[in-house]
């Protein structure tokens, strides 16, 4: 595979992946409308799709990208703050999906949070150019989406609900247990990459 080609690949991937995750920020009206044509279900179903191919072109292009050179050499240190980072990040991502935590009524987007500092972590302890393409992206649309989220928030009033503690600390628990986890294996059965050998 040539470099043209395995930038094109990630390209590809990155394009399918944020188009489909961006509409909300860029073209909202246009997304409305096409939910009440389609149907809600459907509008999902096609989101989905175009994510799971995006998502696979990405991680297929990047993991192409390790034969091209590094552009910087980061110091063995900073895997140590990385996997810090990573870890309140893994927290987040869970407290978007457990209703009424309040971390999500502090933070209001936790997603858009725990990606930010997902993507920030792996720029400070990589330096390929797949790794700036592809987490230099993931960190603006990130930061984008917050700031596009919490601009419908205050524009609508939204308030988001509190439920009991054990919310909070089934998010930190199993936010805490797969990020272990995924450290672990995951991380080496997706990208072949250890972040702690």
């Amino acid at each position: 595979m040539t470099r043209e080609s395995t930038v094109t690949t990630l390209l590809l991937g990155m394009l399918l992946f944020f188009a489909a995750h961006s509409l909300r920020i860029f073209a909202e009206d246009w997304r409305s409308a096409r939910i009440a044509r389609m149907g809600e279900s459907a509008w999902k179903g096609a989101v989905a799709l175009a994510s799971l191919a995006g998502f696979a072109l990405m991680v297929w292009g990047y993991a192409e990208t390790r034969a091209l050179p590094e552009l910087w050499h980061p110091p063995l240190w900073t895997r140590h703050p990385a996997a810090l980072l990573t870890l309140p990040a893994f927290v987040l991502l869970l407290a978007a999906y457990v209703p009424g935590t309040r971390i999500k009524a502090v933070v209001g987007h936790p997603m858009a949070v725990g990606v930010t500092l997902w993507a920030f972590a792996h720029l400070i302890s990589n330096g390929r150019a797949g790794d700036l393409l592809l987490f230099g992206v993931f960190l603006v649309w990130a930061g984008a989406d917050f700031l596009a989220a919490r601009g419908r928030d205050r524009l609508a009033g939204t308030r988001y609900a509190t439920g009991p503690w054990t919310r909070d600390v089934a998010a930190v628990v199993v936010g805490v247990v797969a990020w272990a986890l995924f450290a672990r294996w995951g991380h080496v059965w997706l990208m072949g990459v250890a972040p702690f050998a």
